[in-house]
């Protein structure tokens, strides 16, 4: 188990929400606790129902909650669970992966400007048409072939 969490880069920490020590990867800035992540999810989604125009009492319905449930989403008072999350994504139409590079941009790349470029990237992927998509896999595919 040692090695895997060395391969993994893993160490051992305390987090508030849990009783127990946990092993975490470090980010660009150190460990955040999940309630660091929670916010950051928060404002990521609350700034994207804005970047819409929608006040929470008109989004809330589209979710099937009330305003003050789907405020606790927006406060980081309740958990995010990945169902939710996809129906925020159509909704708000966001792709899950900027939601995620919100919170732990560390899981993109080994320093901030890795990790943005990769986003970048995908995001440009994302939005091609899908004849260019596979034409570029193809072309990935062969690249990686060749290293």
């Amino acid at each position: 188990m040692d090695a895997y969490k060395n391969k993994m880069e893993l160490v051992e920490t305390i987090d508030p929400e849990i009783d127990k020590p946990v092993f975490r990867r470090p980010g660009f800035e150190g460990i955040k606790t999940l309630g660091e992540i929670d916010e950051r999810i928060a404002t990521f989604i609350r700034k994207a129902r804005e970047d819409k125009d929608l006040t929470r009492a008109e989004l809330a319905p589209l979710l099937g909650l009330s305003t003050q449930v789907y405020g606790r989403y927006e406060r980081a008072f309740s958990k995010m669970h990945v169902t939710r999350m996809i129906h925020l994504c159509e909704i708000l139409g966001f792709m899950p992966m900027e939601m995620l590079f919100s919170a732990a941009p560390h899981l993109w790349g080994r320093t901030p400007e890795e990790a943005r470029d990769t986003m970048e990237l995908a995001q440009q992927v994302v939005s091609l048409p899908h004849g260019t998509k596979r034409d570029l896999l193809a072309l990935v595919k062969k690249m990686v072939a060749l290293e």
